[in-house]
């Protein structure tokens, strides 16, 4: 008996009217994939480690029963590999649910075995959770939650139109101010921020991808939007976050000269560092880079941080 990681243990005895049991296999202790295996029941939500016994056998997912068959058309092949949750170049391709639960594990700085002891569940399960499509129980999905600091909902993308910072302000919170040091490991390398300009009718707030490449805020937008009439002027740019779960949160504010870049040596820098395309789409490749000359930062913390 070998198996993989999603495949379904069944257990069921030829005897009439006995009871029949599955679940997925969650986790796997050898490489060759014999048992014992961690199986999540279906029936339980519980994990707990399986020697599977004669009346069990596996039903493997269709994408590893090895099986070659021709599609019925063309593109099939390639569409169950994406369905089945494997890139065809052979990397995980996970579902929403797990990019959420990957982003908010490493954004704490927790190791995919710690998040899996706090969550009570199997670390292979947490892997197989944060690489493919799943979609886990209720259960383990508020488990998870718990042990990440956040809610089920939020890990389900729910409340995604709604503006952070709805919930209860702390008791005692604490506002202090970030040196430039802080506000610069904030910015960190890239994200999303926002970028204040005037404009003939007023001031105007845009969001953008950005990207920060030696102290230098740089962005892409399109040629004939408002934010790249920031060039040549003196602009504001402010990057945040909000905790939900735990009502904390920082924001910086960097203030300075805006300029396009024309230069081919720096347009070609900062394409090949650029960590993602605008989110936005469309023809968005005239860079406006912002070198602050003002850095400054808040943090609410609890008082007893």
């Amino acid at each position: 008996m070998r198996a993989h990681l999603g495949d379904r243990l069944v257990v069921e005895s030829p005897a009439t009217g006995a009871s029949r049991r599955d679940g997925e296999i969650v986790g796997l202790h050898h490489e060759d994939g014999t048992p014992p295996y961690d199986v999540h029941w279906s029936d339980t939500d519980q994990v707990t480690l399986v020697f599977p016994g004669p009346d069990a056998h596996i039903r493997h997912l269709e994408h590893r029963t090895g099986r070659s068959r021709e599609p019925s058309r063309p593109g099939m092949a390639e569409a169950g590999a994406e369905s089945a949750g494997v890139r065809l170049d052979g990397a995980p391709n996970p579902g929403d649910i797990g990019r959420r639960v990957a982003m908010e594990r490493e954004r704490q700085g927790l190791s995919r075995a710690e998040t899996a002891r706090r969550a009570r569940m199997a670390p292979d399960y947490l892997a197989y959770l944060e690489q493919r499509p799943a979609d886990p129980s209720p259960a383990s999905l508020i488990s998870l939650a718990d042990a990440l600091g956040t809610t089920a909902a939020a890990l389900r993308g729910g409340g995604i139109d709604l503006p952070p910072g709805r919930g209860q302000a702390l008791l005692h919170p604490r506002l202090q101010d970030l040196d430039p040091d802080e506000c610069r490991a904030r910015l960190s390398t890239h994200g999303v921020g926002r970028i204040a300009v005037s404009t003939p009718d007023g001031p105007a707030v845009f969001p953008v991808n950005y990207e920060v490449i030696d102290d230098t805020i740089a962005f892409r937008t399109a040629p004939d939007s408002v934010p790249a009439t920031a060039g040549g002027t003196d602009v504001a740019f402010e990057v945040d976050h909000v905790d939900e779960a735990m009502s904390q949160g920082w924001s910086v504010l960097a203030v300075g000269p805006a300029r396009i870049v024309t230069e081919p040596d720096a347009l070609r820098q900062l394409a090949d560092r650029a960590h993602t395309t605008p989110w936005a789409g469309g023809e968005r490749n005239t860079w406006v880079s912002v070198r602050p000359t003002r850095l400054t930062g808040r943090r609410i913390s609890p008082a007893d941080e």
